[in-house]
């Protein structure tokens, strides 16, 4: 369907929006019905890939409905036996053709010019390696007050009102570059985790970043592409919140293997040292709330001191590795001069 965006062009545009879901069949309902309200220019060739993650819960018959009615003119689904987001976003890469590839969440609703923006700003930085939009988080219930300070814990994204190069992206929204996720060997070997059902493990989306970059691709925030990102209360307990810390503290530590540019034993040193610093940093913040004198929640601090445990497992993590593991890992995605 066309519209404002829609103007004279002498080539397509081919974008392919990937959803891997696990057991969300009532949020992936919204979200496929905001992808049905897109107004899509004639000149972008886009479709939707529904990747089903060993789904339980009524996500076949949700998808099933959409094919059925054809409200999304090109959605289709597969199904992918390995549990894991990485190996669900892997089948979702593998079983597409666009020139670009857009990992949607089941939990985000896009903006009725989600794919027209995305296809215009993909067309005017054609070498560009990836790129993500403005992330508005949707809270189901007012969270604490505290909470709000942990947007990077729910994928909030919001660098502005203008189009940077910033140094990371988050998953909820990423779109790829085909050619720059395919150059990086991303589909040959992952190093990170991503969340495995309802393990909350992360760290498979920086990794994307970090190896496309480091492919000499720049990665851009583009503030057109807004999207809500629903956080259903259960999230937003104390609980959650330290889990998924715990996950960011690991994934924190192996990031930095993945850039180090220098020996195993110094990363090793270096983060030891940095880690304890934290600890301490922690020990004392409790302490003066201990005492009366901070200003912070004690769940607040439950949830800090979750992510640097989460950075000593990390540690402990690269300490046990093999060897030849080792060595795949540290320096992988070494970052080099932008080929743009």
């Amino acid at each position: 369907m066309s519209n404002s965006l829609a103007k004279p062009i002498d080539h397509y545009i081919s974008i392919d929006l990937v959803i891997c879901t696990y057991n969300n069949a009532a949020l992936l309902d919204r979200a496929l019905t905001a992808i049905s309200k897109q107004q899509v220019p004639d000149h972008v060739k886009w479709t939707v890939l529904v990747v089903n993650n060993n789904c339980t819960d009524e996500t076949s018959q949700v998808v099933d409905r959409y094919i059925q009615s054809q409200k999304i003119p090109y959605l289709s689904t597969v199904s992918e036996a390995k549990q894991g987001l990485n190996h669900a976003r892997l089948c979702g890469v593998n079983n597409t053709t666009g020139d670009w590839i857009a990992f949607v969440d089941d939990d985000c609703m896009l903006q009725e010019d989600w794919v027209a923006q995305a296809a215009k700003f993909a067309i005017a930085h054609p070498d560009c390696g990836a790129f993500g939009g403005k992330v508005i988080l949707d809270w189901e219930t007012p969270p604490p007050a505290f909470v709000l300070n942990y947007g990077y814990s729910f994928a909030q994204q919001d660098h502005g009102m203008s189009a940077i190069q910033p140094n990371c992206l988050v998953g909820a929204g990423l779109v790829l570059n085909r050619k720059a996720i395919l150059d990086t060997h991303w589909v040959n070997k992952q190093f990170l985790s991503d969340r495995v059902g309802k393990k909350l493990i992360s760290g498979g989306d920086v990794e994307i970043v970090l190896r496309i970059r480091s492919a000499g691709y720049d990665i851009w925030y583009n503030p057109a592409c807004k999207l809500m990102h629903f956080i259903p209360s259960r999230r937003t307990e104390p609980k959650y919140l330290v889990n998924i810390n715990y996950g960011l503290g690991i994934s924190q530590l192996m990031s930095d293997g993945l850039v180090w540019h220098s020996s195993y034993l110094t990363l090793l040193l270096v983060s030891v040292f940095s880690t304890f610093r934290s600890s301490v940093d922690v020990f004392v913040k409790a302490l003066k709330v201990a005492l009366g004198r901070g200003n912070m929640e004690v769940a607040e601090i439950a949830i800090i001191w979750a992510f640097v445990r989460g950075k000593w497992a990390g540690i402990g993590r690269i300490i046990r590795m093999d060897v030849q593991e080792r060595r795949a890992l540290l320096g992988s995605a070494k970052l080099v001069s932008s080929n743009n």
